[in-house]
């Protein structure tokens, strides 16, 4: 169908003009077609924003309140079990560990003193030793010899004390040695026995007794760590108790103000159960601590002022003994006799060891020995004084009586150094005794609070989620 071209003005064909192309400039971003995506959000995220969400409500702030109360209850319970799992392992070890190593220590430097001391009144009686003289050192060394195999199987052999024993291990078997080639010498009546003698006290005083010393010093320095451990508060349990305790009685205020309800059994029963566990915890170490300080203060320090006491007059006597087997051939720079100037110290030190473990002595058991002992060493410097004057005149046979002689009757040194010797040795019997007792009460005061701790601690918090349960189920 033809269309009759547009008229201009005028009745003029105007002809009709191409339209323009259409053009179409793309749009960023999205349509009004549809709505937006959702942004991506993880997992913390989402869960943080529900948790808001819920802590707006009552409901959603109870449940936050119980899981925080269950956690602070659990983490009490934890500590609890942790710390005084610790203390009781330390207390433990002071019992049957290191205090044990520690006397046995002492134990061995006695032996090894005491076996130079029967060596050199052995060798004063003459070519043919007194049987019981010979029997006493053998004990001595035996004793040494199996205390030494014990510490090895309980010390770790890079450790200072594992250093020593070995040390000792080494050293004793060339003593004995130089022992039985002076004793051999002396049988035939050769001059050369008193130097092997001296030797052999030589090697007994450089290498044994100074290793001796430094494993007693190890055992001792363990033995006070342990007790350290052990008498240490558990201050982060005691600091979490508390604060699970504050945190229980705020949710009860709290609980009260908004329901006007004096006792929510649950959080009730959580308080009590969490009081329990703190009073246990305080009142237990408390009581441990001080059996174990009276352990210490009662017990081991005795224990070792009375060790060093008889450990000087083992090296008093034996070096009197060889004031009279070197007879002035051993003198010290200023020309005196060596074995003299070491009696008189070892007499000097003997004597303040004796007043410090009087006065440390706390009931008359413990006092009683001691002054015999006093008394004793008093008589022993005496009679010394005697020796050493006969000596002087050129009377060695009432010299040596005066030193080695037996019996009652003899009033030799001898006889007073073992009037010395048996009273230390009940002495220290009665302070081992009250050191043993006081760390066994110290350890049993904590006995069954680990377990008690983590049950209490276990029911308390379920007691609280209990008790804020009861509290949801009035909003549903």
């Amino acid at each position: 169908m033809a269309h009759p071209p547009m008229s201009g003005p005028g009745g003029t064909a105007v002809a009709s003009a191409p339209a323009p192309a259409s053009t179409h400039v793309p749009t960023q971003g999205p349509t009004s077609s549809g709505p937006l995506p959702p942004a991506h959000t993880s997992a913390w995220s989402e869960g943080m924003e529900r948790l808001k969400a819920g802590a707006t409500t009552e409901p959603g702030r109870l449940r936050v309140i119980g899981a925080v109360l269950a956690l602070l209850v659990l983490a009490f319970g934890a500590a609890t079990a942790w710390q005084v799992s610790d203390r009781s392992a330390a207390a433990d070890d002071v019992v049957s560990r290191s205090q044990p190593l520690s006397a046995d220590a002492a134990s061995i430097y006695r032996s090894l003193a005491d076996a130079d001391t029967s060596a050199a009144s052995g060798f004063l009686a003459g070519a043919q030793e007194p049987r019981s003289v010979t029997e006493k050192y053998d004990k001595d060394i035996a004793e040494a010899s199996r205390l030494l195999v014990k510490a090895a199987a309980n010390t770790d052999g890079s450790s200072t004390s594992g250093q020593e024993i070995a040390k000792l291990n080494q050293q004793l078997p060339r003593y004995t040695g130089l022992i039985e080639r002076a004793r051999a010498n002396n049988r035939q009546g050769l001059p050369l026995g008193g130097a092997y003698l001296r030797y052999a006290n030589e090697q007994m005083s450089t290498q044994l007794l100074p290793a001796a010393k430094r494993l007693y010093d190890a055992e001792t320095k363990r033995l006070y760590r342990d007790l350290d451990d052990a008498s240490s508060w558990p201050y982060a349990a005691l600091a979490v108790g508390v604060l699970a305790l504050g945190a229980l009685g705020w949710s009860q205020r709290r609980n009260y103000l908004r329901t006007h309800r004096v006792f929510n059994h649950g959080l009730l029963g959580a308080s009590v159960a969490s009081v329990a566990v703190l009073l246990w915890l305080a009142v237990g170490h408390a009581v441990a601590a001080s059996d174990l300080d009276d352990s210490r203060k009662n017990g081991q320090e005795s224990l070792k002022v009375l060790s060093d006491a008889r450990i000087n007059s083992l090296q008093a006597r034996a070096n009197e003994n060889l004031t009279l087997v070197s007879r002035g051939a051993v003198t010290t720079a200023d020309n005196k006799d060596k074995y003299e100037v070491e009696y008189a110290s070892n007499m000097a030190a003997l004597v303040q060891r004796l007043d410090d473990a009087k006065r440390l002595a706390d009931n008359n058991e413990g006092r009683t020995p001691v002054g015999q002992a006093v008394t004793s060493v008093g008589n022993w410097k005496t009679r010394h004084g005697e020796a050493r004057t006969h000596d002087d005149l050129g009377d060695y046979k009432k010299a040596l009586d005066k030193v080695i002689g037996e019996g009652p009757g003899s009033e030799s040194t001898g006889e007073t150094f073992a009037q010395v010797d048996k009273a230390l040795e009940q002495a220290l019997n009665w302070e081992q005794r009250e050191f043993t007792e006081a760390a066994e009460s110290g350890r049993g005061a904590l006995s069954g609070l680990t377990i008690g701790a983590l049950v209490l601690a276990v029911l308390a918090a379920g007691a609280a989620l209990l008790g804020i349960g009861r509290r949801l189920a009035e909003f549903r």
